[in-house]
């Protein structure tokens, strides 16, 4: 029951709405594009301030609405080593996640030199430098939010989230500010999203670490969501605090949670559970909601919308089969007691990984619809969504590799990045 083997390779308040940073600048990403024919690796000394060319690329013509969109993946940075998330910045500058430990500013087509005050990183399997978010004031205090695998005596390592303040050449006064428990020995399965919802919540999702039994238990936080304040510290009306109903602003999350969030010693922080490998997260542009996707075993990958105190499943319900023998595993493909996918894939494994939803004006004919990097399937996966169903899946650019995250720019088009190390934005065809 393992990971994908071809992912193997790698006193606080309630805090305010958040405020969403949507204004990027438009003329560096049309300045960054300009160069993308030549873009190549990393540079070297300061990455100078993003400047808009004297005759700035346009962007392509947007198609009618209700017109098929065919699309295309325009390189914008190459080089980049097992990149793992980025994100644009308010001043129009982008940042880049690499496994390895490295943290990058990439301006003018190309990746500057790693910024100091990184923490350590167990680069073993799965783990590393992961995913990245701006914090919810980040105009005000340039606080970013990482996750990465934090390297524990004995040869054991945790997901861990720390934050920062991003400074020109540096991040500054790095802490940590939560820690997966236990630590434990290998290197798959750290899930490792961040989302702040609009509360300013923060979401971490969490792996199993490969021990899937673990994702049912209350006492641990492997196989799980977890939900925290900005500074790591325990929301008091999370389901283990509070298990009955609730007004959290989110209609969806008023029942009662769980039964398992009535045992003895359950984890304050957990918000789900029976979650497998979750690499994929993102929130729903119009409910507010928490979406995530997660890797099954040979087959049963899902998208599951996660609420208040649910339990997903995992192992005891899922589609998935035993890698060596094909058998089903678990106890069948649904019970009274667990919420429902989405979406799952069967019978092959896509490995779903990073996802976006997309609500640009680029590509009209994707308004709406959920988009989803995968490993193993190397393709973009589109899911057409009817309220909260999928009506439709299919997959683009096919063969363009292990799509590891995916964002929406503030041009309006969606982008994202590569294992094999490029940044790509999708345009029409």
């Amino acid at each position: 029951m393992g990971a994908h083997r071809a992912d193997h390779q790698a006193s606080p308040t309630r805090p305010g709405r958040r405020e969403v940073c949507r204004g990027a600048g438009v003329a560096f990403l049309a300045a960054v594009l300009s160069s993308a024919g030549g873009c190549g690796g990393s540079g070297s000394g300061a990455v100078p301030p993003p400047q808009a060319p004297e005759s700035p690329q346009a962007p392509p013509p947007t198609p009618p609405p209700g017109e098929p969109v065919s699309v295309k993946a325009v390189p914008v940075v190459t080089g980049l080593a097992r990149p793992w998330s980025f994100v644009f910045l308010p001043d129009g500058g982008i940042l880049v996640t690499e496994r390895d430990g490295a943290l990058r500013p990439i301006g003018n087509g190309s990746a500057g030199p790693p910024l100091a005050g990184v923490p350590a990183v167990s680069a073993q399997g799965q783990g590393g430098l992961l995913d990245l978010a701006l914090g919810p004031d980040f105009a005000n205090d340039r606080r970013i939010y990482f996750t990465f695998t934090e390297p524990v005596a004995g040869g054991l390592a945790r997901a861990a989230v720390a934050r920062a303040t991003l400074g020109d050449t540096a991040i500054e006064d790095a802490e940590v500010i939560y820690r997966q428990v236990p630590a434990v020995a290998g290197g798959n399965h750290f899930g490792g999203r961040l989302v702040f919802d609009r509360f300013g919540y923060l979401f971490v999702t969490l792996g199993d670490r490969y021990d899937p039994n673990q994702a049912q238990r209350m006492q641990v936080a492997l196989g799980k969501v977890v939900r925290i304040f900005p500074d790591g510290s325990i929301p008091p009306d999370n389901p283990a605090l509070m298990p009955g109903s609730v007004d959290t602003g989110r209609p969806s999350d008023t029942g009662p949670a769980h039964p398992a969030f009535l045992e003895n010693g359950a984890l304050p922080e957990i918000w789900t559970l029976g979650h497998r490998n979750p690499q994929g997260a993102a929130l729903h542009p119009e409910t507010g909601e928490l979406w995530i996707s997660e890797h099954g075993p040979l087959g049963g990958d899902e998208v599951n919308r996660i609420l208040r105190g649910r339990n997903y499943g995992w192992p005891r319900i899922t589609h998935g089969r035993d890698y060596d023998t094909g058998q089903p595993l678990g106890e069948g493909t649904a019970a009274a007691d667990v919420e429902p996918s989405v979406h799952f894939w069967v019978p092959v494994s896509v490995a779903p990984a990073g996802m976006a939803f997309y609500t640009g004006d680029g590509l009209p004919g994707w308004k709406g619809s959920l988009l989803v990097g995968t490993l193993v399937g190397q393709h973009l996966a589109r899911l057409d969504l009817r309220g909260n169903a999928v009506a439709a899946a299919s997959m683009h650019l096919q063969g363009i590799g292990r799509i590891r995250a995916v964002r929406q720019g503030p041009d309006g088009y969606p982008w994202f990045v590569t294992d094999e190390g490029t940044l790509y934005r999708i345009e029409p065809r």
